[in-house]
């Protein structure tokens, strides 16, 4: 068990559906940034933004929203590391395959186009998705040449990438752009589980994917829904690191809505009762190897 473990909170994320059940997920700039700074105070030593329109709450990738919550986040003089997602507007639609007809509804830019806000804004780090999937009928689109692009964009700006992984060929992706010199030690990896398209949240999927990590690297994972603090429990028994937060469940218990800070006060308490302690943000960033930025 790591005596140390780093909290992430995953803020509001970028899903649609979520918006008619929880009314008061985080969805202007200065909502997130406050939600954000009540996870920070109850224990997470990362935040994990994803941005929304402020008028409609739907997930955007529009750089001027994560620039107003960065620099909300930077003048409250808070210690928490910021990680900006990069898994936006990687989504291609299909209408048609016969003929290829490709939907209005897809958003897939170029690596730089889903990474500039991370880029400009220079958090410590950033998501990268290290797989192309299909969730339902929307295929996330990340080529092994998409991959190299966007770890070589987030290098030479000082950025380290935090490897999602959904799956374990995600996990064996992620160790050739490490092995090919685009990922700098220690390999950052985050395991996610249960979001109904990738691996199940079961022990075995979790066992699995941490055999097949490579030597030295720094790991963590979370799971939806209901699973969430059961897949925190067994991630600090297993030595990793743990993510909580409404991008990933929305529930403090059967039927109550949560609040990030609740979900991540639930996360410590599993914590810290399993004999481990919660990290802080000077910490994580020494596991992390980064320094603080902005």
């Amino acid at each position: 068990m790591s005596n140390k473990v780093i909290v992430t909170c995953a803020v509001s994320g970028g899903g649609s559906a979520v918006l008619a059940k929880h009314p008061n997920l985080p969805k202007t700039p200065s909502q997130i940034a406050d939600a954000a700074l009540e996870a920070a105070k109850a224990g997470a030593a990362v935040v994990h933004i994803h941005v929304r329109d402020p008028d409609t709450g739907r997930p955007s990738n529009r750089f001027e929203l994560y620039e107003q919550v960065v620099k909300r986040l930077r003048d409250a003089s808070t210690d928490v590391i910021i990680n900006l997602t990069s898994g936006m507007d990687g989504e291609l639609v299909l209408d048609s395959v016969d003929p290829i007809r490709i939907g209005t509804a897809t958003t897939l830019k170029n690596p730089t186009g889903r990474c500039l806000h991370a880029l400009k804004l220079q958090p410590e780090l950033s998501s990268l998705d290290c797989g192309t999937m299909a969730f339902g009928d929307r295929i996330f689109v990340a080529r092994m040449s998409d991959l190299r692009e966007l770890a070589k964009l987030m290098r030479d700006a000082g950025v380290k990438p935090e490897l999602e992984c959904f799956d374990l060929s995600h996990v064996e992706t992620a160790k050739e752009l490490i092995s090919q010199g685009s990922i700098a030690a220690p390999p950052l990896f985050q395991f996610c589980f249960g979001t109904g398209y990738g691996a199940p949240a079961v022990l075995l999927a979790l066992q699995a994917m941490r055999e097949l990590l490579p030597l030295g690297a720094v790991w963590g994972g979370f799971g939806c829904g209901a699973d969430e603090m059961p897949v925190a429990a067994q991630l600090v028994a297993m030595g990793g690191h743990v993510r909580v937060g409404l991008e990933d469940n929305i529930y403090l218990r059967r039927g109550v809505l949560a609040s990030n800070a609740e979900l991540v006060d639930n996360a410590v308490g599993i914590i810290e009762r399993m004999g481990a302690s919660v990290a802080t943000p000077a910490e994580a960033r020494a596991i992390f190897g980064v320094t603080k930025r902005g």
